[in-house]
């Protein structure tokens, strides 16, 4: 249930930056994700302190600070926070989405205040449809090989109680079963085996038709919200959710944590979460959807105490009125060369992004269940990505040089001594190659050098991922002008910083 006094406040996103330069050790060993900034899962976040960090040492306070692959959306507060003005682009709508709720965030009250109405008018309706023989709620499902096998009901707290599914579940998941999607646009996928995905799943692959049926329940009054800042937090806080609704939850058996004893229950069963791609396994959970939006509610309201007092600041889709009132931000959803070669010339201090690296992560395919949530078309033949999906043709060919051209225009931008900050690693040596063509593809952009940094705050993909990376580098580049307004001769002291590009 939804309270006032809620007391589990987390450590804010945006803390009050001492307008200093930062001591490198925050780069080096950045804190957890807390806050907003653990709200919503997006794949390959990057430390907050990182951008912080680039941001104080190469701009000043007024200066244009551009993101032309905005991703998570975290960088935007935190250059708005420090004084600067800032340009965030994505190809992806729902990062464009995501970052506009970090920069008008609703208050708290009003939050609460929407989410109290919600649980009035859907929670009973939502619990009916998970309703056990005595009345009590079930709050996780366990299905294996397409049977459900058991059902949780919770006995106050965190304890459960194990039920043998009755002929009453058993009907109450028939019930729904042949539910089909009314609000919930269409998804398109590819035939990607990475991700697991192909052209033929739906809605009804990924979800149950309980779920889905209760999924456009909490959409449809979420619609009739009148608060703007209220329905983005709301409807994020739906995407957030959806996949612990889904059927990709795996039920982890046996897991030890002993140390190498054996584990004391056998029979142990732990509740996953969906952590990257479109794996159903044959073992997983559905779970209460209402309890699975409460919970990221929750976390939100929570981060919502910690920034109340923090501005809102006005951001603008429109480039000619950014340039011409002094707006804040101005965020696109597009392809970034579009809009970057829409931008005055000389007039971005710093470009300080993460592009897509090599192939570990096809956002738009992996976001393309929020943006069905969220109603929001995706423009996939013009993403700067490399994809396995046979469909897309996005080779590492074809990426380089789509990255030679974002180089070329990203100069164009540039301020004389401004500077880029790209945050990039890749294994193979292919994927560098627009970065070792850059001084022959450029007139004016330099490389300056570039130092290691974490590859993100406890990241669930890249510490469990085989193979994974755990570190990106920061690299930079500079372009030429007539006399250097910012010395590279500082970073000299950051550990491991080289003149050099890492060796591929």
């Amino acid at each position: 249930m939804f309270k006032s006094d809620e007391t589990a406040i987390q450590m804010s996103l945006f803390p009050d930056h001492p307008r200093q330069k930062m001591d490198f050790r925050n780069v080096l060993s950045p804190e957890a994700y807390s806050g907003l900034a653990s709200f919503h899962k997006y794949w390959g976040k990057k430390p907050v302190e990182s951008f912080s960090f680039v941001i104080e040492q190469l701009t000043n306070e007024g200066d244009v600070v551009a993101d032309p692959f905005i991703g998570s959306g975290l960088i935007a507060r935190e250059a708005l926070d420090l004084g600067r003005r800032f340009i965030g682009i994505d190809i992806n709508p729902f990062s464009i989405e995501l970052t506009k709720l970090f920069l008008q965030l609703p208050s708290h009250s009003s939050y609460l205040n929407a989410l109290k109405i919600l649980e009035q008018e859907l929670k009973p309706i939502i619990d009916e449809s998970y309703t056990v023989n005595d009345d009590r709620i079930g709050s996780h499902y366990l299905w294996e090989n397409e049977k459900l096998v058991s059902v949780w009901v919770r006995n106050g707290g965190r304890s459960r109680e194990i039920l043998t599914p009755t002929a009453s579940d058993l009907f109450m998941a028939e019930k729904y079963s042949s539910y089909q999607p009314q609000k919930l646009r269409h998804i398109k996928f590819f035939t990607n085996s990475r991700i697991n995905a192909s052209p033929l799943l739906t809605l009804n692959d990924i979800f149950t038709g309980r779920a889905l049926r209760n999924i456009e329940l909490i959409l449809g009054n979420i619609e009739k919200q009148s608060n703007p800042q209220v329905k983005r937090a709301l409807l994020l806080t739906l995407t957030s959710a959806s996949g612990q609704m889904s059927n990709m939850v795996f039920a982890i058996k046996n897991r030890n944590k002993n140390g190498g004893k054996p584990a004391r229950n056998t029979n142990s069963i732990e509740v996953g979460s969906w952590v990257i791609g479109f794996w159903r396994p044959e073992c997983h959970f559905e779970i209460n959807a209402w309890n699975c939006f409460e919970n990221r509610a929750r976390k939100l309201l929570c981060a919502l105490k910690t920034v109340e007092e923090k501005p809102r600041y006005r951001f603008t889709e429109k480039g000619k009125d950014f340039w011409a009132d002094n707006t804040s931000a101005l965020l696109v959803n597009n392809d970034c060369r579009t809009v970057l070669a829409e931008v005055p010339a000389n007039s971005i201090s710093l470009i300080c992004t993460d592009p897509p690296h090599s192939d570990r992560i096809p956002y738009l395919e992996l976001s393309e269940l929020w943006n069905a949530i969220l109603g929001l078309d995706t423009d996939f033949e013009n993403e700067i990505v490399v994809s396995n999906a046979r469909e897309r043709d996005k080779s590492k060919k074809e990426y380089n040089r789509d990255m030679g051209e974002f180089f070329r225009i990203s100069e164009r931008c540039l301020k004389p001594n401004g500077c880029i900050a790209l945050f990039f690693n890749a294994r193979d040596s292919e994927s560098w190659e627009y970065i070792r063509a850059l001084e022959q593809s450029t007139q004016n952009l330099s490389y300056v050098g570039c130092f290691p940094m974490a590859y993100s705050a406890t990241s669930v993909v890249q510490d469990n991922r085989k193979g994974g990376l755990k570190s990106d580098y920061i690299l930079f580049f500079v372009k030429q002008g007539h006399q250097s307004c910012f010395s590279f001769e500082h970073f000299n002291k950051f550990p491991n910083w080289s003149n050099s590009l890492p060796e591929r």
